[in-house]
């Protein structure tokens, strides 16, 4: 290759990198924005009911993490079909998928409508915040079913390159969302303040716009994807193997993962209500931090997923490669986002002294926390699994997460009483933990798979 034709050839992939990282940062910044528009919200109402809708969020967020392990499994399949042109095949995989996604939206549902309160006894011990997370959740449990429509459709078609479509979504829906909680929490416009009900109500009308909004790109402007509801009930006995063989242990990992950072929020919310509301602040700060590193994480499974389709295994190396770099300089970027962000985000919330204490040391620990997470999540969620090898980083968050960073978090808290800081240190250690061995599996190169028929 000629030293021209390899800049054309760069000049090829950065722009194709930009223009599926860029809308998909924004997307997720956007989802940032939801998060913090509650946490924002609900943190001038007070402590009490920021630390319960952040804890009744767990519940969504191990739900979502099922789905979005679901779809990375599907993309596995469908990025390396969408290199072959095979639309039919794509269009298979993506009901295969629906069907899962409808059944744990409406389990789920069903749980949170019957057990709200046991739910919320899992993450936390205060009365008070219980009251105030029941009634979060009998309002946004409405929600999961619109959530599993939605995310489901939008995630395969960023697997096929239709990556705008899904801002476009999120973004409509983020202001919605916004507009309805302001009216509803605050009461404005002669409304009676609903509180943290508000919340909820804002965010399940904006989910059911979402709805409205994907069916009528699915049936009247997605011409190269279609998607009926009669598809949901074909079978393809093979496909479907092929959809649980690479799905399963990505869906596994991702729950694994999920219920993880789940039980690090009941570990922290037994620890009491200040704690809570300075690790809902961090964790929204860290969202931010690492909007444009996920979005690398995802481009980078659809860009490698392709070039293996298409049988160019050196090509899906050497854009690997690259992909890592940008990955790390993204993640040391985030690190200087939450140092500054850090130091102003506390004078804006309703907090206790105890409460911007922790929130300072947890902004520090989270600095050095991304920079490893930027990596680890390119590696497991863009690099491996591109390639169908699914199962290694299933291996890798059950051992370092489960078997580390909860099991020893909860000693530390429970059994030796550690300060508060000890412990925190102890459970954000995983991904340190996962480095060197993240590292040791690329090199390898076992990940390079083709697993199309």
């Amino acid at each position: 290759m000629s030293i021209l034709q390899e800049k054309q050839e760069k000049k090829a992939f950065y722009k194709l990198v930009f223009s599926l990282v860029f809308p998909m940062a924004l997307q997720n910044l956007i989802n940032v924005g939801v998060t913090s528009t509650d946490v924002i919200l609900l943190g001038k109402v007070g402590e009490t009911s920021l630390s319960a809708a952040s804890l009744a969020g767990q519940v969504q967020f191990i739900m979502t993490l099922i789905f979005f392990g679901l779809t990375s499994g599907a993309a596995v399949l469908t990025a390396q079909y969408w290199g072959k042109k095979d639309t039919v095949t794509i269009e298979k995989i993506m009901a295969i998928t629906m069907r899962f996604a409808l059944v744990v939206g409406v389990l789920f549902t069903l749980a949170v409508l019957l057990f709200p309160e046991h739910i919320m006894r899992i993450f936390t011990s205060e009365q008070n915040v219980i009251d105030q997370g029941v009634r979060y959740l009998k309002i946004i449990a409405f929600s999961y079913i619109f959530i599993a429509f939605t995310m489901i459709y939008l995630n395969i078609m960023r697997s096929v390159e239709r990556v705008v479509v899904s801002t476009v979504v999120y973004m409509i829906s983020f202001v919605i969302n916004l507009v309805l909680n302001l009216i509803f929490i605050f009461g404005l416009f002669g409304l009676e303040p609903m509180g943290i009900r508000g919340a909820a109500l804002g965010t399940l009308i904006a989910r059911a716009c979402e709805v409205l909004m994907v069916t009528f790109y699915a049936l009247k402007v997605n011409k190269t994807i279609h998607f009926h509801l009669k598809a949901l009930f074909i079978r393809d006995k093979i496909l479907s193997r092929d959809f649980l063989h690479y799905s399963v242990p990505v869906m596994l990992n991702e729950l694994l993962w999920g219920a993880g950072v789940a039980a690090n929020a009941a570990i922290i919310g037994h620890l009491g209500q200040s704690v809570v509301a300075a690790n809902s602040v961090t964790q929204v700060v860290r969202q931010l931090a690492t909007v444009i590193t996920f979005g690398v994480s995802n481009a980078t499974a659809i860009i490698l997923g392709k070039a293996i389709g298409e049988g160019k295994e050196e090509l899906a190396k050497l854009y690997a490669k690259r992909l890592v770099r940008i990955t790390i300089f993204l993640g040391l970027f985030g690190s200087v986002v939450i140092l500054f962000v850090g130091n102003v985000a506390g004078h804006y919330m309703n907090l206790s002294g105890e409460a911007h204490s922790y929130l300072k040391f947890m902004m520090f620990v989270m600095s050095y926390f991304v920079i490893a997470q930027a990596f680890n999540t390119t590696m497991i969620v863009g690099v491996f699994r591109a390639g169908g090898d699914t199962r290694f980083g299933l291996i890798l968050d059950a051992s370092t997460l489960w078997g580390v960073a909860i099991l020893f978090g909860a000693l530390a808290a429970f059994v030796l009483k550690l300060p508060i800081p000890i412990v925190y240190v102890i459970i954000m250690s995983d991904e340190i933990i996962k480095v060197p061995l993240s590292a040791w599996r690329y090199r390898s190169m076992k990940w390079v798979r083709n697993v199309t028929r």
